[in-house]
């Protein structure tokens, strides 16, 4: 279905995008969008499209046996979904214009496996270097490394300048004699 929002396409689980085209994974971090705009860039020098593709799950109390019956797998879809149109929206706004054709895919499983999946035959996968995950301080986080040792293309990651920014700042924190002289010093 193609939308008011220029050249972009929304697809269900089953109907990925095959053949020549960029892939990247989107899971609404800076990373992500550092990596969205790279594809951006990267697809229309191609001249091919871009799949933009987030994974979901569903909600954690799908195991409850008395919450079974209130789970609607195609309203989590559909807002995993919303939400990715309305991210690669607001992105495309700050790529290459024209931009290619951009297709937004939103698949059910965990993150890594289904950007292995959907990139299988694609020309390139890009990644942020790190999403959501609690370790701050490492250069590549477990989806991005994970891609990019097991994806059948070549893999792109994206570090973002507030992913920099970030590790800049703990390695100073770190820094023998920082806190003598008031760079990462705790008060209170």
């Amino acid at each position: 279905m193609t939308d008011d929002l220029g050249p972009m396409e929304a697809v269900a689980d089953e109907e990925g995008l095959r053949g020549q085209r960029v892939v990247v994974g989107i899971d609404f971090s800076t990373g992500a969008r550092a990596a969205l705009l790279f594809a951006l860039h990267d697809a229309a020098r191609r001249g091919v499209a871009v799949a933009a593709v987030t994974a979901y799950r569903p909600p954690d109390y799908w195991l409850d046996f008395y919450a079974v019956g209130t789970y609607r797998p195609d309203q989590a879809r559909g807002a995993a979904l919303e939400r990715a149109r309305e991210f690669v929206a607001a992105v495309v706004a700050e790529g290459p214009q024209p931009p290619p054709p951009v297709h937004v895919h939103a698949a059910m499983g965990a993150a890594a496996e289904v950007l292995i999946w959907e990139s299988h035959g694609a020309d390139l996968l890009v990644v942020g270097s790190r999403g959501h995950g609690g370790l701050t301080s490492m250069l590549l986080g477990s989806v991005s490394m994970h891609c990019a040792l097991h994806a059948s293309c070549p893999v792109t990651v994206v570090h973002s300048p507030e992913a920099h920014h970030e590790r800049l700042r703990l390695r100073r924190a770190r820094r023998p004699g920082a806190a003598s002289h008031g760079e990462g010093a705790t008060v209170g």
